[in-house]
């Protein structure tokens, strides 16, 4: 986990590049706003683990807060694909059906997410929550755009350029972090599929 924790943490630097060079106040990501802390998305084997290491880092009440709303989602799950069960290997799934679960929860709050608007796994959140609020130019196969669902309420933020990032070198570390994940039992899941022991 520490290799990828610090792969990871290049998306951290990728971030930080970007705020700085918008200049102070321009970025609205901060602790309480939680806009795109909703909905449903496909995590990596590698961060299903890191996601399962974080939440046996937190106090028991805390963890037990989260493995409670984590349930509480994947029951919401199983009324829309009954047939998913745990693990909750997203491989496992039809495309479509996972891209109509994901529609049907799109304004399901993340199960790390507390009721301040903090997340209580922070330190340990999935790649995709880390690449979320600035446009990514990806050097190589052009530019991903900025996800962030409010970004219209603020356009300096929704105007600012795509910061350069080299994706294909981190997504051909991160498939090696993930085989090596996948090896120890982890696989691609969501993260209420990561948090919630398996029946």
């Amino acid at each position: 986990m520490t290799t990828y924790r610090a792969l990871l943490e290049t998306l951290d630097a990728w971030f930080a590049r970007g705020r700085d060079a918008a200049g102070p106040d321009v970025i609205p990501c901060k602790r309480a706003c939680s806009a795109c802390c909703h909905g449903v998305f496909d995590i990596s084997a590698a961060d299903a683990e890191l996601v399962a290491t974080g939440l046996a880092a937190l106090p028991a009440e805390e963890a037990t807060r989260v493995r409670i709303r984590a349930t509480e989602q994947l029951r919401e799950y199983a009324t829309h694909l009954p047939e998913w069960t745990s693990p909750w290997n997203v491989d496992a799934l039809d495309e479509r059906a996972f891209d109509a679960l994901t529609e049907a929860l799109a304004t399901a709050p993340c199960p790390a997410l507390e009721d301040d608007g903090g997340c209580a796994i922070y330190a340990s959140r999935p790649a995709t929550c880390r690449m979320t609020g600035l446009a990514m130019d990806t050097v190589s196969v052009g530019c991903l755009d900025n996800e962030c669902p409010i970004q219209s309420d603020f356009p300096r933020y929704a105007a600012l350029a795509p910061v350069p990032f080299d994706l294909m070198a981190f997504e051909d570390d991160a498939e090696r972090h993930d085989a090596a994940a996948a090896a120890r039992a982890f696989h691609t899941t969501t993260i209420a599929g990561a948090i919630a022991p398996p029946r």
